[in-house]
Parts: structure tokens; C-alpha cells; sequence
């Protein structure tokens, strides 16, 4: 058996004791934080790790063992958002493509203008670039959402001045799943002609994601979003936009981001990119339905439960649910006990106490933003698995709302 097959035959048996005793299987539920390795990634990075060890910036036997590898990956990732492999740039993680893309156009069209739109829901990593730069003079745009989480174009367009060089939108939201109408958002961008960026980490991969057919600019992925490892992930460059460096060294991405590649994770992703494009449509039907079922059974089986986020555009597998006179992160320690891994709004601040920024946007109450859970599927998870969750989450919401003197028993 391969390493990858074997690794994902141990993963798929472990289990643990829970505080009372009972062996119970895990069952992972948390997509948007992070997905598993997939075992094809796998098989396909191991020989960087050994014997094709070059670095691929070397013009020997060594080198070219693993540039043409790198080459292939970038062009994998090019088909699956329909660009071409020279605006692929290989970067560590969608923070840094973010960071990049926004820094480095802000720095680029300075002498053009200062001012920047984005939106309130943005990831950590798009706002706090947006901030750094505010420190620096540049003026940002914060566009509100509404209830449901969906962005208003008609503000988007009449937040457009003179001196705006950029507009950063999101795809599809990491908490809500809410997808943001971005060819919209594109065409507005073009015909004002502004440079337009979008992190679509939570969509590639998941809906249909093209640069050409929506106008994009620039656009983030990232590799542990899809199955490959963390560390790796790509920022898409429309030919011709300028850019500013943030990591300089040497020559490397075409002298865009100097540093060694990460070959084997590169490798790697650029696999994940190829199976997620060819399985998208049958994955996409198959994680809704999923989602679809846990969304009407909590609906029919447990009262006073909010819907976080759009009842219909929304990514396939993305479910955001606050319950009434509930802790959070006390539901999340009680599914863990059975097993369950959900999380409690962003994986990169679920460990504030403070609510989610996004919850706080949409205008969801204070007590229910901190009970917002976020169930998110991915194409390994079962019927069965959903229907275990439906069965232990009523109990378990029942219980912890006896424990609350708000409720109303």
C-alpha cells in the first residue's frame, strides 16, 4: 500500500476515549479551517522530499529534475481559475497573497491615488493589510452588508472616486458562505477602471471560479483549502498590472517573490488544483446535498436557530447557525466530546472572546453572534455522519440551554 493510501487508512480509523468512556469515531466537520491532505498530494510530494531534492532555480541535473515540476503545478493552477501559468505566482499562504496584492498594488499606484474599497467581512488578512496601509495615508473604504451578508453594488459603485486605485472583495465568505456577486463586481471595477482583487481561498476549488469571465486583477488561493498542504498557496497577476515586491531576494517568480520553492508542497498543490477542477461539479452536488440535510434537520429538530449568512448564495458546503441562550464555544466543546470538529467563526480568531467581526457586520445580536457555530462539509463526509450530528446536537443544545438563565424552560 502507498504511503498516502495507508496515512489515509489510519485517519480514517482513529479514534478516542471520550470523559465517559465511550470510543467514538472522529468525524471532522470544520472545511473552511482547514481539509485533509488528499492521498493523491501525498504521492505526489514525496519524491521532492527525497530523491528529487534540487532546487529548481539550479541550472544542473538537480535543479532540472524539479523545475519542470514546478512549471507543471504552475499551469495546474492556472486551469482551474482559466488563466494563464505566467500570472501564477507561488506564495506561502493566502495571507501572504493577500498582503501582497493589496500592499503591493497600493505601493504601485501611489502616485495615482490613495484610496482603497473593501468590505466589512473581509478576512483578518485583507483588513489588517487595508489598516497597515491606513497608517501609511491611504484612505479606506469600509462598505457595510446587509442581514444576510450580501454585499450592496449600488454602494460599491457610489463609493468610487477619482483617486480609488483598488477594490478587494471576497468571493465566498469564510464564516457564512455567503458568496459575494464578484462579475458584478468586476464589470463596476473595469468600467471605472480599477485594479480589482479578490481572496477566493474558501471558493476555489468549490463553485466555479474564472478571471476572465469576472474581470479579476488579482486573486489569492490557497493550497491546505483544497487538500494539499499548508505553507503553499498562488496569487493570480493579470499581465500587465503593476506590482511592488514584498519579499525581495532573489530572482525567483519571475523577480515577483524572491525565496526558494517550496517544490514538494508546489508539487502538490498544483495536483489538488487539477482533481478539484475535474471533480468540482460532481463534489459540489454531493457537499450540498450534505449540507442541505444538517440544515433541515437542525431547522426541524431544535427551536430559536438563526441562519447566519444567505440563504442561497452560499458556498456548497458552508453552514453558520447561531442557537439562542448558548455559549459558542461550550456547543463546541460538547460536539468535540462526541467527536464532532465544528468551529465558532474564523479559524484565524476563533481564539478571541471577543464576536465575530463578520457576525458584528451583518448585525447579528451580540449574544447570538457568540453562539454562532460553523459546520463546514467537505467531499469525505457521509450521510451517516450527518445524521450522527442530527441525533447527539438536539440533546446537547437542550442540555446547555437548561444552564442558562435566560431561558425559559
Amino acid at each position: 500500500m502507498k504511503p498516502a493510501r495507508l496515512l489515509n487508512e489510519i485517519s480514517l480509523s482513529l479514534k478516542y476515549m471520550s470523559p465517559g468512556g465511550m470510543t467514538v469515531k472522529h468525524i471532522y466537520m470544520d472545511y473552511n479551517a482547514t481539509t485533509p491532505l488528499r492521498p493523491e498530494a501525498l504521492d505526489a510530494l514525496l519524491p521532492y522530499l527525497k530523491e528529487d531534492f534540487g532546487n529548481p532555480s539550479s541550472v544542473h541535473w538537480a535543479g532540472r529534475a524539479v523545475s519542470g515540476a514546478v512549471e507543471k503545478a504552475r499551469e495546474q493552477v492556472a486551469r482551474l481559475i482559466n488563466c494563464s501559468a505566467a500570472e501564477i505566482v507561488f506564495v506561502s499562504c493566502g495571507t501572504e497573497g493577500d498582503n501582497f496584492a493589496i500592499k503591493g498594488t497600493a505601493e504601485a499606484l501611489r502616485a495615482k491615488g490613495d484610496h482603497i474599497i473593501t468590505t466589512t467581512v473581509e478576512h483578518p488578512a485583507v483588513l489588517a493589510s487595508c489598516q497597515a496601509l491606513e497608517k501609511q495615508g491611504f484612505r479606506v473604504t469600509y462598505l457595510d452588508v446587509d442581514a444576510d451578508g450580501m454585499l450592496d453594488l449600488q454602494a460599491l459603485e457610489q463609493a468610487i472616486e477619482e483617486k480609488t486605485i483598488l477594490i478587494s472583495i471576497m468571493w465566498g465568505n469564510n464564516e457564512t458562505g455567503t458568496v459575494f456577486p464578484i462579475e458584478e463586481v468586476g464589470h463596476i471595477a473595469r468600467k471605472y477602471k480599477v485594479r480589482f482583487h479578490t481572496d477566493a481561498v474558501q471558493a476555489a476549488g468549490k463553485i466555479p471560479v474564472d478571471v476572465q469571465s469576472a474581470n479579476v486583477d488579482l486573486l489569492v488561493l490557497s493550497g491546505h483549502k483544497i487538500g494539499a498542504p499548508k505553507g503553499v498557496g498562488a496569487l493570480y497577476i493579470r499581465k500587465g498590472s503593476r506590482m511592488v515586491s514584498l519579499l525581495h531576494g532573489g530572482h525567483q517568480e519571475r523577480n515577483r517573490r524572491g525565496g526558494t520553492h517550496n517544490v514538494a508542497s508546489i508539487v502538490a498543490f498544483g495536483l489538488a488544483c487539477e482533481l478539484a477542477g475535474a471533480e468540482l461539479e460532481a463534489n459540489y452536488h454531493r457537499v450540498k446535498a450534505l449540507r442541505d440535510r444538517l440544515e433541515r434537520g437542525i431547522l426541524s429538530s431544535i427551536t430559536e436557530v438563526k441562519l447566519n449568512g444567505h440563504p442561497e448564495k452560499r458556498l456548497p458546503g458552508t453552514l453558520n447557525v447561531s442557537f439562542s441562550y448558548i455559549e459558542g464555544e461550550s456547543l463546541l466543546l460538547n460536539l468535540d466530546m462526541k467527536g464532532i470538529a465544528a468551529s465558532s467563526g474564523s479559524a484565524c480568531t476563533s481564539g478571541s472572546l471577543e464576536p465575530s467581526h463578520v457576525m458584528g457586520a451583518m448585525g447579528v445580536d451580540v449574544a447570538l453572534a457568540h453562539s454562532s457555530t460553523r459546520f463546514s462539509l467537505g467531499p469525505d463526509n457521509t450521510e451517516e455522519e450527518i445524521d450522527y450530528l442530527l441525533e447527539i446536537l438536539p440533546p446537547i443544545v437542550q442540555r446547555l440551554r437548561e444552564m442558562s438563565p435566560l431561558y425559559n424552560k
